[in-house]
């Protein structure tokens, strides 16, 4: 369907009672991104148009842009505006003469032109209306009268013609009140008169950045060491309904809060998902800023509506030492009870994986050292059959701190299995204790002996007491023991030992 239609251009208006006009310098854009998207959360399908969604997420937005004001009253308009756009957290200021200038009267403007809002202006108006016939166009004139279900029209003669919505409909005009992009109209009193260099400032939904971090292991001395080479990259994904050439970029890394408010209205959706890779020029310097971190890019970026850009958050680090763990957790998991849990059948499902850990500190010796903002990691190990880098898991990290420890579960051991058996349970009641026996199996098929931590929970009953065990055992907290178990290749270890129980 084709209709005359008026596009505001991509500018900021300065339109004064005496229509006064704008000095197009380009401007310029700078945004502050808060990364409240979960890192790989946002999948493909959640990227497209048409099915009310938007991505998490949300940025401050600043434009500065040169306009002429005349003294006294104008109307300022302001189109460069994203869709995703919360409205009350809109500001507007003159930088030539901030105390001269006042906003006296804010208006967000979104009732968007599209064929069904023209048709509707035009009821009871005439129109002309093309529709193919075989190798020919004809045109009928007339009067609209509905466009319910299609295209109603009384021509001259007044015959009544219903047509499909595909018919081509030729409007003489746009109707007043309608508008081809979201505007901001501001009502401006000003004291100087001319070229005022002015800010815009807003918040928009549809816009997050996380982190990946692609780790490269291999091999140390022994089973139980390695090395890592860690890069890390920021990826900013745009939906918020406009475009940011040549942007000054900032990401906030920390858990900002913000006030939830009841029956929000959803703002407009944009399109979704194209994907843009980044130059390699100066990168993100990164600094405390109140309790979060604050990543400022050394360098204008661009970032364009429905795009995903990635940019190196540091330059990869190279062998960073890091310990490989294998813990087997055979009770997968048990919760506590409000008294004594003296079933005996309870807790005794078993898990026969043993799960594999990679840890490293974040600290300078180590060659790291800096704030590591949440997000995905995925680790990959040399084929040096062929040289190919080969996945080996990933997990996901939480804001972590320099100093701190970085640890990754990346999956289960092939050759190595544990199993769990509950050997003897006895209940006194009279004496209100309770005693159990665990026996603990690890078979390590590996050609190379191994370290197993078996991580048991003692779960029945807060007061207990390890009575005989044949390990060597570490608590870990009021309810959790290590039993650090070294096996030979090919071969069994077992870890039996008693607890009892009082209340």
């Amino acid at each position: 369907m084709h209709a005359a239609h008026l596009r505001a251009p991509f500018a900021l208006l300065a339109l004064t009672a005496s229509l006064a006009a704008f000095a197009d310098d380009g401007g310029s854009h700078a945004l502050t991104i808060y990364s409240t998207a979960t890192p790989g959360a946002v999948a493909p399908d959640m990227m497209r148009n048409g099915n009310g969604y938007s991505v998490p997420g949300y940025a401050t937005v600043r434009h500065e842009r040169e306009i002429a004001l005349n003294a006294g009253r104008n109307t300022v308009r302001f189109t460069d505006v994203a869709g995703l756009i919360d409205a009350t957290t809109v500001s507007f200021t003159s930088l030539t003469d901030t105390p001269g200038t006042r906003v006296m009267e804010q208006n967000f403007q979104f009732d968007l032109v599209s064929p069904e809002k023209l048709l509707q202006r035009f009821i009871d108006r005439d129109i002309a209306v093309e529709r193919a016939l075989g190798n020919r166009i004809e045109t009928l004139e007339g009067t609209l009268l509905s466009t319910q279900g299609g295209i109603v029209i009384r021509e001259a003669d007044g015959s009544i013609r219903t047509l499909p919505y595909n018919a081509g409909v030729k409007l003489p005009s746009l109707p007043g009140g309608l508008i081809t992009r979201p505007t901001l109209v501001w009502d401006v009193a000003a004291k100087q008169a001319g070229k005022h260099r002015t800010r815009v400032a807003y918040q928009t939904g549809g816009i997050t950045w996380w982190a990946d971090y692609n780790l490269t292991f291999s091999e140390g001395r022994d089973a139980n060491s390695c090395k890592l080479d860690v890069g890390a990259w920021v990826s900013i994904l745009n939906q918020s309904g406009a475009s940011y050439p040549d942007a000054k970029i900032k990401l906030v890394a920390g858990d900002v809060h913000r006030a939830t408010l009841m029956g929000q209205a959803v703002p407009m959706a944009a399109k979704r998902a194209m994907a843009d890779m980044a130059e390699e020029k100066s990168g993100f310097e990164e600094k405390a800023f109140f309790e979060y971190h604050l990543y400022t890019l050394g360098r204008p970026s661009s970032l364009p509506e429905n795009s995903t850009k990635q940019i190196e958050l540091f330059p990869k680090v190279a062998d960073v030492a890091c310990d490989k763990t294998l813990v087997y957790y055979g009770q997968a998991g048990q919760w506590y009870g409000g008294g004594p849990m003296t079933d005996r059948n309870y807790g005794i499902t078993v898990n026969k994986k043993v799960d594999t850990y990679l840890s490293f500190r974040n600290k300078a010796e180590n060659g790291m050292g800096v704030p590591l903002p949440s997000g995905r990691v995925r680790v990959a190990k040399l084929d040096t059959a062929d040289g190919s880098l080969e996945f080996i898991g990933e997990d996901r990290i939480d804001h972590t701190p320099k100093n701190e420890t970085v640890l990754l579960k990346l999956g289960s051991a092939f050759d190595v299995v544990g199993e769990r058996r509950q050997v003897d349970f006895k209940v006194d009641s009279n004496r209100n204790t309770m005693t159990e026996e665990i026996e603990v199996k690890i078979r390590n098929r590996k050609e190379e002996p191994v370290t197993v931590i078996v991580k048991e929970n003692l779960y029945r009953w807060t007061n207990w007491k390890i009575t005989q065990a044949n390990q060597p055992w570490d608590k870990q907290d009021s309810r959790t023991i290590h039993f650090p178990v070294k096996v030979a290749a090919d071969s069994e270890a077992v870890v039996r030992y008693t607890v009892r129980y009082t209340w």
